[in-house]
């Protein structure tokens, strides 16, 4: 078993304003730096369309029908200040649902030793009747709920390092004790969520804030601190990651000061914990990351880390 890729041309139809951070371009980068020879031995496969019904494990469906029927034919339909339609938006982030989807299905399976989903738009800030943030639909969140309903998981843990708080998985999972949700983010910082008295009615959300201007030594310690020592007691059958890659040092959208190795850091020492209890079973889906460079440079490290090279 290798590691699975999951991409989809559709990722690239979803249309945002000149000048818009969440672009076309992201995935381009993601999919240029993937091309090294270094990742020939990865599995690759164009992610299925999700469903509704799929949606409809963390969103009611209701939310998912109103999103599409207001998907524009042509030009662009604001749903927040932020987050705009485009007449691909709904392909795509039905792409990403089907690509983590996928992911689950192959890794709990067993025909994937791990898996990366590299899609967008991203999806940790839909919460489960909002679309904002650029996201629309919470694949880590979906993925999670389809390891349960489909694969038997008791236990997820979702580990999201995204710079930005992903307000709408803990919304979703905020009373449900057979989720774990982890996160280390800047704050303040968009989206205002994400204190460490943020701890869901069974204490399963757990957040470790990250302050303007922290560097590696700080992640580090607030991952390995935090975060690590609470996934690891909740002995996971699976670990999603919201993996953004905005806290680098480059993004223009944060100032954590993180380097590649940060992430191939904590991406192996995640899946030790997987190791431990889950037979190894991970499966990663792109968030954010808006500097072109900084992303593919991230991305490349934590495949690497994936395929444990």
């Amino acid at each position: 078993m290798t590691t699975l890729l999951i991409t989809h041309p559709a990722s690239l139809t979803h249309a945002t304003p000149p000048g818009h951070p969440e672009r076309a371009d992201r995935l381009r980068a993601v999919e240029q730096a993937l091309e090294d020879e270094r990742f020939a031995p990865l599995s690759r496969i164009d992610a299925p369309r999700g469903t509704l019904d799929q949606v409809a494990l963390c969103h009611p469906r209701a939310f998912a029908e109103a999103l599409v029927a207001v998907s524009p034919k042509s030009g662009l339909v604001q749903v927040d200040a932020d987050t705009l339609m485009s007449a691909g938006t709904i392909e795509a982030a039905l792409r990403g649902v089907g690509g983590a989807v996928h992911a689950v299905d192959e890794v709990m399976g067993g025909r994937a030793a791990n898996a990366f989903s590299a899609m967008r738009p991203p999806g940790h800030h839909a919460e489960s009747v909002k679309a904002m943030g650029f996201c629309f639909f919470n694949s880590a969140a979906i993925a999670a709920r389809h390891a349960q309903t489909a694969h038997g998981a008791e236990r997820v843990a979702i580990i999201d390092w995204d710079v930005h708080h992903g307000n709408g998985t803990q919304e979703i999972f905020w009373d449900d004790e057979s989720v774990l949700y982890a996160s280390t983010h800047e704050m303040p910082l968009y989206p205002g969520t994400g204190a460490p008295s943020e701890r869901g009615q069974h204490g399963t959300i757990v957040n470790a804030p990250l302050r303007a201007g922290d560097a590696s030594e700080e992640f580090r310690e607030a991952f390995g601190s935090a975060l690590l020592p609470r996934i690891d007691a909740f002995q996971p059958d699976l670990i999603v990651i919201s993996a953004g890659f905005d806290a680098h040092w480059r993004d223009p959208l944060a100032n954590i000061n993180l380097r590649e190795a940060d992430f191939a850091w904590a991406t192996r020492k995640l899946m030790e914990i997987a190791d431990r209890y889950c037979g190894g079973r991970v499966v990663s889906v792109l968030e954010g990351g808006y500097d072109l460079e900084g992303l593919a440079k991230s991305t490349v490290a934590h495949v690497q880390a994936l395929m444990r090279g």
